[in-house]
């Protein structure tokens, strides 16, 4: 079972290492640096440089494999998923791109291929912790409350990202969709701020974001769903700042003769500021609250992680908690645990118990622990 990883950043390199043990394993990047960190802590693993937004490329590309994980930037997301299933590949996604990934389902079918879209965190865990609770009871409301963070705070940002803050700034401005009393509503980003404590952490702000995607139509008869970000308290009102003053603007501006928009400019500078390294402490900090009814009595069910970098990998927990939710994905369709064709958001994919149960142990092995209470 070969699997080809399209895209060797933090995540990326993380679920290239953690499969190379069970499969071999091919990672695919433009950078020659991103493949370099990958070989030299795993010299088993092949590697290829390819600009991956050659698409028409992607047949001959993707032929010996069986397995492809799509792990680009959210902007080229849909369109690497739709030239990998193209290829009549099955397919484990974390592009988190914006387009509705439904629109793929015909094709997948077409082509005759899995598609586990959507598949780390947040989205990801959330779906799938969500799809199977729903299967036990009459939900009636879905909070996720989600966060990576760095473990020192370093002003005036207090926030780093594994990933290109590109995409972190699209999830700043995209307006943020929510379900209240049974309607799809939408609120602007960072909107509807709210402070929530967690044991070790402290305080933290919690505001909308668009996160819950599929969920907002693979679950239409549950009436509140809602998700948003956790960051440390004053890092919103800085961006909230930075977007008013015209930072994130896409309009190009001429500057001694060049054109450059922006965001363009703003997000090199980010760049620096936000880059996570490699050996830098962080943590991801989770909450997922699902409430309704189970056999006519009111209850509620609480998931909650807390999850450091770990020094002895060396890998973030962002990396961890992301990547290794998808390369259980990997498993769930190598071991023919999940073979239904077609494109599956992961609470259709967490409906199945023994799916559910055997991602959480998939983390539970590799240390990373969700806490369960039934209140």
């Amino acid at each position: 079972m070969n699997v080809a990883i399209l895209g060797a950043g933090m995540v990326g390199r993380a679920m290239a290492w953690d499969l190379a043990s069970a499969f071999p394993v091919t990672s695919i990047d433009l950078s020659e640096q991103n493949l370099s960190a990958v070989i030299q802590r795993n010299a088993s693993i092949q590697v290829i440089q390819a600009d991956l937004q050659q698409f028409d490329q992607y047949q001959k590309l993707l032929h010996p494999f069986d397995i492809v994980i799509t792990a680009v930037p959210g902007f080229m997301g849909f369109k690497t998923l739709e030239a990998a299933i193209q290829s009549g590949k099955n397919v484990a996604d974390i592009s988190f791109f914006p387009e509705d990934v439904l629109q793929l389902d015909k094709l997948a079918k077409e082509k005759n291929v899995t598609v586990i879209t959507d598949i780390g965190i947040a989205p990801g865990m959330s779906n799938l912790i969500l799809g199977r609770y729903n299967e036990e009871m009459n939900v009636t409301n879905f909070e996720c409350y989600v966060g990576g963070l760095p473990r020192t705070r370093k002003k005036p940002f207090e926030y780093k990202a594994p990933f290109s803050p590109i995409d972190v700034i699209e999830e700043y401005t995209r307006p943020a969709r929510l379900k209240e009393n049974g309607h799809i509503v939408t609120r602007p980003a960072l909107s509807e701020r709210e402070y929530m404590d967690f044991d070790e952490i402290g305080t933290l702000e919690a505001v909308n974001t668009d996160g819950l995607r599929s969920l907002l139509f693979t679950m239409p008869h549950i009436p509140q769903l809602k998700e948003k970000t956790l960051r440390y308290p004053g890092h919103v009102e800085l961006i909230i700042a930075l977007q008013q003053s015209g930072f994130f603007d896409t309009t190009p501006v001429s500057i001694r003769g060049m054109e450059i928009t922006p965001l363009e400019f703003f997000s090199e500078i980010l760049f620096k500021n936000w880059k996570l390294n490699e050996a830098e402490d962080e943590l991801t900090i989770m909450k997922v609250i699902i409430e309704g009814k189970r056999n006519g009595k009111l209850q509620r069910i609480e998931y909650n992680l807390l999850d450091r970098y770990d020094p002895v990998s060396q890998i973030s927990s962002m990396s961890r908690t992301t990547g290794y939710t998808c390369t259980a994905s990997v498993h769930l369709m190598a071991k023919k645990i999940f073979t239904e064709k077609g494109v599956f958001p992961p609470e259709l994919v967490g409906k199945n118990k023994n799916c559910f149960d055997f991602v959480v142990r998939y983390l539970k092995e590799r240390n990373i622990n969700w806490r369960k209470t039934t209140l």
